[in-house]
């Protein structure tokens, strides 16, 4: 994969810092506004990245790329997508995919119609973590209870309550809690369960209007999901799936869990409630740990690699439309 980064934010750093030892991905370029370029030169020069652009549309039509990185402000997304798309470039598209339903439609079709790859860049999908959950599932029989919690204090929060508005606080700029942070939660309940029945959010506002933090309930055919996002306070952070037969609990935050607890329980036939009157069951334990990896992010550049380069679209296929599916709930809940 032939890749060129779009921006120089924090986020951008932790992507090239994830990606620096991939042999499978050639850093061919990098994008920045002009008042930004100092940065792009700095990234350059340490990442070993050919060549610096401060025009898009330059780069698009002379660079070597065959797929951009877009790792900018929320509100960024679509038209930065549509115009790589309309070049000819694979997208890879950092989360939340889009503001709205219709502007992720609008790229898949593009996409669709030059056969290119239109990808989100979401960790939580790309977990090994995430991978033994969804085996696992099965084990607990009928579901009746999703909860996941995503909580943290937010490094720009002191400033967004002494009236500084950092774009991750700027509704106009696709900021708050439900796109920026709960959305690793919802992309879980998404990608186990697919498109739920009905959405309710019930969000905490500052004074701006921006949901500084907020909880999220989706209804599927027999239990509901809960899905707690804050970036106004700290809390454990854990994805909860109770079932007749078992529960499992993801240890950590969503986006870079590291481990996994599965529990499984089988009737003895003995009907002796223990102290608390529940039923005394027989419980097997099995714990799972994720290999150690350079950095969250470097899983998702493995599996992007190997999508573009072997052509795998049906992979790209499922990807694209759980993320549609995400967006379709982030726009019912704000409707909410």
């Amino acid at each position: 994969m032939k890749l060129a980064i779009i921006g120089t934010g924090k986020i951008v750093h932790e992507a090239l810092f994830a990606i620096e030892e991939l042999s499978e991905i050639e850093k061919v370029a990098i994008f920045a506004r002009p008042h930004s370029k100092e940065k792009a030169d700095e990234l350059a020069s340490q990442y070993g990245i050919k060549k610096v652009y401060t025009d898009y549309g330059k780069l698009l039509a002379d660079s070597a790329c065959d797929t951009v990185y877009i790792g900018l402000v929320n509100s960024a997304h679509y038209q930065y997508s549509k115009e790589a798309l309309l070049a000819g470039k694979n997208v890879i598209l950092e989360k939340p995919f889009t503001d709205t339903l219709e502007q992720a439609l609008e790229l898949k079709t593009i996409a669709e119609k030059k056969g290119l790859f239109l990808l989100e860049a979401i960790t939580v999908l790309h977990n090994p973590v995430f991978d033994k959950a969804k085996e696992a599932l099965v084990e607990l029989g009928p579901k009746k209870m999703f909860m996941a919690n995503y909580s943290q204090y937010s490094s720009r929060y002191d400033d967004y309550k002494n009236g500084v508005v950092a774009p991750a606080f700027d509704p106009a700029l696709g900021g708050g809690a439900l796109g920026d942070i709960n959305v690793y939660n919802i992309h879980y309940a998404v990608a186990l369960f697919g498109m739920p029945n009905e959405v309710k959010y019930y969000p905490n506002r500052g004074f701006n209007g921006v949901d500084t933090s907020g909880m999220l309930i989706l209804s599927y055919d027999g239990f509901s999901a809960m899905c707690t996002g804050a970036k106004d306070s700290d809390s454990p952070s854990f994805v909860s799936i109770q079932g007749e037969d078992g529960y499992m609990t993801v240890n950590g935050k969503p986006n870079s869990s590291d481990s996994l607890t599965i529990v499984t329980m089988k009737s003895t036939g003995d009907t002796t409630l223990d102290a608390a009157g529940s039923v005394k069951r027989q419980v097997h334990e099995e714990k799972f740990t994720k290999p150690e990896m350079r950095h969250r992010m470097t899983q998702e550049f493995i599996d992007f690699a190997e999508i573009i380069d072997s052509k795998n679209s049906d992979k790209a296929k499922e990807l694209l439309e759980e993320s549609i599916m995400v967006v379709e709930v982030l726009k019912k809940a704000r409707q909410e």
